[in-house]
């Protein structure tokens, strides 16, 4: 199912609510000076799962520990994420805890979808989601357990759920990404909302208006700023004739060539770049580190189904994620921010503790039908 089609499914029987609660976003309000930094240099849950007890985890293994030799149990996942990119780490945890991890690869809001409709019948144990937004949508309809407080304690408080049914395992950041041949960071406006109108960015910008993480970003707008200001900053947006493409990577490596000057995108798309080209490009993300729309911090995040057959090894499944060896994976193979209190990020990118992202509870990212509607009104749908 893509993203759009949600909206077709107003009337959708046992999750007629449901397409209000997929999506993920980011924003802000503050309004101090923005810093441009290179990149280079538990609780009682209270949506249905009261009577879902807390499952202690079972720490696991070490790597190379000799416990790690037959398969224990089976834990059904549905991720989110794709594939290529969290693959080799859950194949790593089947390995090192003795487990059966079986995998449903697809679509974030495809596979919450997915959840909701089957119910109690659902196969899945755990639900990796791409974004906050999809976890809040599960969590709002009772679809997740409380999870240990060992194991929310050891992320921030803004990247986890408040009821404790979800917790967030790696971060991206909305930035703006600029060709610094043809740009200088003090020309990137002091609000992403400055972009809309301003005719020094004519024919020069890109955006991706059916991707995912640009959808989360407009409902965050939509959240922190009202359905008025995320409408006026679309059209003025699209007055100025940006270039549309596909997706984050796109806009980067159109970015490069110089094919346009800069492209609102996620963070880690110009590190992958970098990596992959094995030397310095002309491009550099700007980061807003004023509480802006602009730069919200989102999650992929996992949550746990009140309804798995296996919850203790869930359990120690969401353990490993977020343990140090997890999550330095993230760090230096995705290019994302670890959430594990005390693993750094990768050293080209600033500290998470020093972006100062707008303050937004991630849980409240749940409208995407309400975003995909706006943006069909607007003309980009």
């Amino acid at each position: 199912m893509r993203r759009r089609d949600l909206l077709r499914l107003g009337g959708f029987g046992l999750a007629a609510g449901m397409t209000t609660v997929l999506a993920a976003c980011s924003g802000g309000s503050q309004e101090a000076t923005p810093t441009a930094i290179p990149t280079g240099s538990l609780s009682t849950p209270t949506t249905g799962t009261e009577s879902t007890p807390a499952v202690t985890p079972t720490p696991a293994p070490s790597p190379g520990s000799s416990t790690a030799v037959s398969r224990t149990g089976t834990v059904t996942v549905y991720s989110g994420r794709s594939k290529s990119l969290i693959g080799p780490l859950l194949d790593r945890i089947a390995e090192e805890l003795g487990l059966d991890v079986r995998v449903r690869y697809g679509d974030t809001a495809e596979l919450a979808t997915a959840i909701l409709e089957e119910g109690d019948r659902s196969p899945a144990d755990l639900f990796f989601g791409q974004d906050a937004g999809a976890l809040g949508a599960l969590a709002k309809e009772g679809r997740l357990m409380q999870l240990p407080s060992e194991l929310l304690e050891r992320v921030p408080e803004p990247y986890r759920s408040p009821q404790g049914v979800w917790i967030g395992v790696s971060g991206r950041v909305r930035t703006v990404v600029y060709n610094t041949e043809r740009v200088r960071p003090e020309e990137i406006p002091a609000s992403i909302l400055d972009f809309a109108g301003n005719e020094r960015w004519r024919a020069r910008l890109g955006w991706a208006p059916t991707n995912g993480s640009f959808q989360a970003f407009v409902t965050a707008l939509r959240r922190l700023r009202g359905e008025d200001t995320a409408r006026a900053w679309l059209e003025g947006i699209k007055a100025l004739d940006p270039r549309v493409f596909p997706n984050n990577s796109s806009i980067v490596q159109a970015t490069i060539k110089g094919e346009i000057e800069a492209g609102f995108v996620n963070h880690y798309y110009l590190m992958r770049e970098r990596a992959q080209a094995g030397q310095p490009l002309p491009a550099e993300n700007y980061f807003y580190t004023n509480g802006d729309p602009g730069g919200l911090v989102n999650v992929a995040g996992i949550g746990i189904l009140a309804s798995s057959r296996a919850p203790d090894l869930a359990v120690r499944l969401a353990d490993y994620l977020l343990s140090e060896p997890a999550q330095r994976y993230f760090s230096e193979q995705t290019f994302e921010y670890p959430l594990l209190k005390g693993v750094p990020a990768h050293p080209d990118l600033p500290p998470l503790d020093q972006l100062n992202p707008p303050a937004i509870d991630l849980s409240d990212l749940d409208d995407l039908r309400g975003t995909l509607a706006l943006l069909q009104e607007v003309g980009l749908l």
